[in-house]
């Protein structure tokens, strides 16, 4: 069976459209990961989530590390087995969590030397690591292992962290290569660093390629730079890697974050947005996001998206959910992410569809108008 294969069935523009096939399924490109931090896309059942149109998640190599603990996690099984999700997993580093949530951090040459954020333990999580611990879980695409600075960093400490990183590169390669992941017929991929600095980008991208990768993630995006500075990296990162590879922009986004991205050449996505919102009372909509705590949707009979054809939509009111949410139920929070995740979902097959007919400028431009409306009208 094949191990990893991209193929691009058409362009428009600098946008792709395609699909990635491995032993667990194929991934229909331009592609969102719902985000399964802890071995769960929260509020969701895995049946629920692949009935959106998903076809990967992606789950948290810092959180699973530390609870319920990656040896414990292979010697049930693995990942897919453990949280009842047959199609791919794409794992992250944890290097993001480790340098964001952890106290304590202290970076070298060997890794990063952190204290969990649950109870205080130490830990050394390094290239070789990070990768053992994506084996243990069972990942289909792996990432290297890299070092995150803020795009406010001054160019020396970028270039600084950005050279580090394509050391971790070689060695997570490395590591990949030399252990059972190799026979086992899963992807790695590489993830090009360098702020906003065009140079730093190029420089990136060519030790990557250098390295050779099944894939290769814009990565350090999304980080507070703004929509504006992120699309304007955009313009130059994804095309200075190869275009017969996936490209991930890591951490993304918004729904027009994602339209202006898919754009400019990106093939996969990953956002807790629609989770997270869905359990702070957020839906998104094809007119803009809404706030269901509002007291206007208490007796608003209409759907959360009257464009919208997910199970909840064609169920339930605003006014039940908004009842819901108001009351602290938890059903409030499953119907929402539900319905969000099914959003992200449509959207995507919305975009593959419009790629496919080079279509991509209209659609893109009437949903930015629609979308960037006055809220919930």
């Amino acid at each position: 069976m094949t191990r990893f294969a991209f193929t691009i069935h058409a362009t428009d523009g600098r946008a792709r459209t395609g699909q990635i096939a491995m032993q667990r399924g194929v991934i229909r490109t331009p592609a969102f990961m719902p985000v399964g931090t802890a071995a769960t896309v929260k509020a969701m059942k895995p049946a629920d989530v692949q009935a959106s149109g998903a076809d990967i998640i992606l789950g948290n190599t810092y959180h699973l590390m530390l609870r319920p603990g990656a040896e414990r996690v292979a010697r049930l099984g693995g990942l897919h087995d453990f949280m009842g999700w047959s199609k791919p997993i794409l794992t992250d580093s944890g290097g993001y969590q480790v340098m964001s949530l952890s106290d304590l951090t202290k970076r070298s040459e060997e890794g990063v030397a952190f204290k969990s954020h649950l109870d205080g333990s130490r830990h050394l999580l390094t290239p070789e690591r990070s990768i053992e611990i994506q084996r243990l879980l069972g990942s289909n695409i792996v990432m290297a292992f890299d070092e995150l600075v803020p795009t406010t960093s001054t160019r020396e400490v970028q270039a600084a962290a950005m050279e580090r990183s394509m050391r971790w590169a070689r060695r997570s390669r490395d590591a990949f290569d030399g252990g059972e992941y190799h026979a086992a017929n899963n992807a790695i991929f590489g993830i090009q660093q360098g702020a906003l600095d065009e140079g730093l980008r190029r420089a990136s991208a060519d030790a990557l390629i250098h390295i050779g990768f099944d894939g290769y993630a814009v990565g350090g995006l999304a980080v507070g730079e703004g929509q504006e500075a992120m699309f304007g990296c955009l313009d130059f990162a994804p095309g200075q890697l190869p275009a017969d590879k996936p490209r991930y922009l890591m951490g993304v986004g918004k729904p027009d974050d994602i339209v202006g991205a898919v754009e400019r050449g990106i093939d996969m996505f990953d956002c807790v947005m629609p989770t997270r919102s869905g359990r702070t009372g957020q839906a998104f909509t094809q007119r803009g996001a809404i706030n269901i705590r509002n007291a206007k949707f208490a007796e608003d009979t209409g759907p959360l998206d009257p464009d919208c054809a997910c199970p909840v939509c064609a169920t339930w009111s605003r006014a039940y959910v908004h009842h819901l949410v108001r009351a602290g139920e938890m059903l409030g929070a499953m119907l929402m992410t539900e319905h969000n995740i099914w959003f992200y979902e449509t959207l995507m097959a919305d975009l593959r569809a419009a790629i496919a007919e080079t279509r991509l400028k209209g659609f893109a431009d009437a949903f930015r108008a629609r979308y960037r409306g006055v809220e919930g009208e």
